[in-house]
């Protein structure tokens, strides 16, 4: 695993990232980050009383038009660290009391996020991803992480191809999902933290409720009761320059349709986010905190 001929992603460009050549993610072989830091927004069961140590990696190896984290996941905002700086980085976020490490969209700069886990650290460790992931990839992972946290965002291979220029990501997810599985067996929670296991998260996205239901019947297929946790997410914001159906939050009906399903498919360990938690107020001010 090294960035010579990078193939960490699905994509496997195969571009010399050491030499200056990019790929689809655009990012070059040191570590590039926006933002280190306590983070109270995610799931119970990841953040708890204490929050989060959200780590925050700039560039993507998706290309999804409605991101949140634009100014970072496409227009390569950050600052450059080394692994003994990122480091130092864990060390401190556990310092200040974090339940977790979360490191978010980190897959394209594993060569040197993996050296950084050694020794392994006193927290859970979790790998916050957008669920498009090499089965290869990640097991090298194993034994390094204790939590995957990947979307499940697609069932609908033509929508992933408009929205995010992944037409493979449904077969693609399902198998990285499964995999995360292997690695960590059914999810193990101590004092409502969960310190092993998977936690699937789907956003519902406005016009396109058949890809939820289609993500819902995955999911319920896969896996038995207690074995993932599942997080279903209603926070879809429009962003600038939005167009057609997502220009606009979902609806109450689609919530009402996708939450009804959910509960029809059997799912029942995990979250559901409020109607209302549509807001901008979840994105992170991408300011270089905490580096």
């Amino acid at each position: 695993m090294d960035y010579t001929h990078c193939t960490l992603c699905p994509r496997r460009c195969g571009v010399n990232r050491a030499a200056g050549q990019r790929g689809f993610c655009a990012m070059g072989p040191t570590p590039r980050l926006a933002r280190a830091a306590v983070h109270y927004w995610e799931e119970p069961a990841i953040a708890g009383s204490y929050g989060a140590g959200a780590v925050f990696f700039s560039g993507c190896t998706l290309g999804c038009t409605y991101c949140q984290n634009e100014t970072i996941s496409h227009g390569g905002f950050g600052k450059d660290l080394s692994p003994a700086q990122l480091r130092e980085i864990f060390l401190r976020l556990i310092d200040e009391g974090v339940q977790c490490i979360d490191l978010v969209t980190p897959t394209h700069f594993l060569p040197s996020i993996i050296p950084a886990l050694t020794p392994k650290l006193p927290v859970p460790v979790v790998y916050n991803c957008g669920g498009y992931e090499s089965v290869e990839t990640l097991r090298e992972l194993e034994g390094l992480i204790d939590v995957y946290l990947p979307d499940f965002k697609y069932a609908d291979a033509e929508l992933a191809a408009r929205l995010s220029s992944a037409p493979d990501y449904p077969a693609v997810a399902e198998a990285a999902i499964a995999e995360m599985f292997r690695q960590t067996g059914p999810a193990r929670l101590e004092d409502g933290i969960l310190t092993r296991g998977v936690l699937v998260r789907h956003l519902i996205l406005p016009g396109e409720i058949d890809n939820s239901l289609g993500v819902l019947d995955a999911v319920s297929r896969r896996f038995h009761p207690g074995d993932i946790l599942f997080s279903l997410m209603a926070q879809y914001t429009p962003m600038p320059g939005a167009q057609g159906d997502l220009a606009r939050p979902i609806t109450r009906e689609e919530y009402d349709a996708v939450l009804s399903y959910l509960w029809l498919c059997g799912i029942q360990d995990g979250y559901t986010q409020d109607f209302q938690a549509a807001s901008a107020e979840y994105i992170p001010d991408w300011d270089l905190t905490g580096l």
